[in-house]
């Protein structure tokens, strides 16, 4: 049997027609020998909209549930994860080629850090890219770094949390995605770098599709009062757990 990565797609209806775009990034990734991805797709919600999209593969793993947002999907979509590590890829963006080996590749020869991020371009409706000028350079990412530079830049990370590739006891051990309306994979991030050193790669590895029905671009996700309330408790969680000695994440 070969060693798994586990890929990890919370959707919703609106989002299923680019489902076959993700699926194609992820069949144009290739591995080192002995390993192979699995990718859990979680609808949020119970439809007949997602499944016509969702391809006749071995590898895919289709489920339903009741409708909570991304981060319930996505914890739900762990009950089937098979891998050490999990990768996010959202239902509308697209893997790079070589983005799978390159994130294995970083947490395989640095066993210390829990969490990989790299480079990721806005894809727009036209096709064209754009890129984020405040990339860190390549290489290990303190801790705390991340939760610093987001504090200080209109909450913005320089890593972006779409592009995480993770260890999965880790991830179980922080309880998955935080159970935030939005920004629960930003609130995620901050907790593993609160406890944990992580990697960026220089190279880019996610087109993060840019459309008028994605949850980002809703007016709900600015509201300014929802919009304090989730960076407050975001904060909160990754300040408290980096004061807890005791989950310092070092796998030596």
């Amino acid at each position: 049997m070969p060693d798994i990565i586990t890929v990890i797609t919370a959707v919703h209806a609106l989002g299923a027609e680019y489902l076959p775009d993700a699926y194609k990034s992820l069949r144009e990734q290739e591995l080192p020998d002995g390993w192979d991805w699995q990718w859990v797709v979680q609808e949020d919600g119970e439809t007949d909209a997602v499944r016509p999209y969702v391809p006749d593969d071995a590898r895919v793993s289709f489920g339903q549930g009741r409708a909570g947002r991304a981060a319930m999907a996505r914890t739900m979509g762990l009950a089937r994860a098979e891998g050490a590590y999990v990768k996010v890829l959202d239902a509308d963006d697209m893997l790079t080629p070589g983005a799978l080996a390159r994130d294995l590749r970083a947490l395989m020869d640095h066993p210390d850090l829990g969490w990989a991020t790299c480079r990721a371009l806005d894809l727009l409706p036209d096709g064209s890219t754009v890129g984020f000028e405040g990339d860190p350079p390549q290489g290990p990412i303190a801790r705390g770094a991340v939760l610093e530079f987001w504090r200080s830049n209109d909450h913005r990370a320089q890593v972006h949390p779409a592009t995480l590739f993770v260890r999965r006891d880790l991830l179980l051990a922080l309880g998955g995605w935080m159970a935030l309306p939005a920004s629960e994979d930003t609130g995620l991030l901050m907790a593993l770098n609160a406890v944990s050193r992580g990697w960026f790669t220089a190279e880019t590895g996610l087109l993060y599709r840019k459309w008028p029905g994605q949850v980002t671009s809703q007016s709900a996700h600015t509201d300014e009062a929802e919009r304090a309330a989730r960076f407050a408790v975001v904060e909160a969680r990754a300040r408290v757990l980096a004061a807890m000695d005791g989950w310092r994440y070092d796998t030596r």
